[in-house]
């Protein structure tokens, strides 16, 4: 007797990705739905992180655990692409409106010495460029682990908090700073 075999429906990661509650999986569970998420995005395939949703985002990132998002970011492919991918929508989500009319140059150091990451965002002209260059003087430079970070970027932490915990270092103009959050549209989960 012979069987047919059906053709399985193929599991697109990012949606799966997008769809997870980070509290029903494990640690590795939810590192490997990550891992699944960037080898789709570095196939060359069309379909990658920017796929998820800025809100999809922020409720991965707040529904997380603290062993969930450390065991991501210990990664340091996943850790970089998943940086990459907040900064370069950092552009989307500028509010030039709220920001006043002189140049900016916001110089940020994610992680410690041996695994640090760099960016540098400048605004000026309505708008906010990031590059991973460090070719302006910085107005001010934050420097803060990856998960923290994240927790930041998503809205699920607060600056002030991170500070006064040690979580967050600030260089430069602390009054700039302070209202930096304000000029960005932060997702809410």
């Amino acid at each position: 007797m012979e069987v047919a075999l059906m053709a399985q429906p193929e599991i697109d990661p990012i949606t799966t990705l997008g769809e997870v509650d980070p509290k029903k999986v494990g640690k590795d569970e939810f590192v490997a739905l990550f891992e699944a998420a960037a080898e789709i995005a570095s196939s060359g395939a069309p379909v990658d992180l920017s796929a998820l949703r800025p809100d999809q985002f922020a409720r991965l990132i707040s529904r997380a655990s603290d062993k969930q998002l450390e065991a991501v970011v210990a990664r340091p492919e996943l850790r970089e692409r998943i940086l990459d991918e907040v900064f370069r929508r950092m552009g989307e989500h500028y509010k030039s409106e709220k920001a006043n009319s002189t140049e900016a140059v916001v110089r940020w150091r994610i992680g410690s010495d041996e695994d640090l990451l760099r960016y540098e965002c400048v605004l000026a002209d309505g708008k906010c460029t990031v590059s991973k260059d460090s070719q302006h003087e910085p107005t001010v430079t934050i420097t803060t682990p990856p998960a923290e970070f994240l927790k930041l970027a998503s809205g699920n932490a607060s600056a002030p908090m991170l500070f006064m915990k040690g979580k967050l270092k600030v260089a430069g103009d602390l009054g700039f700073a302070a209202g930096l959050a304000k000029l960005f549209q932060i997702p809410k989960a």
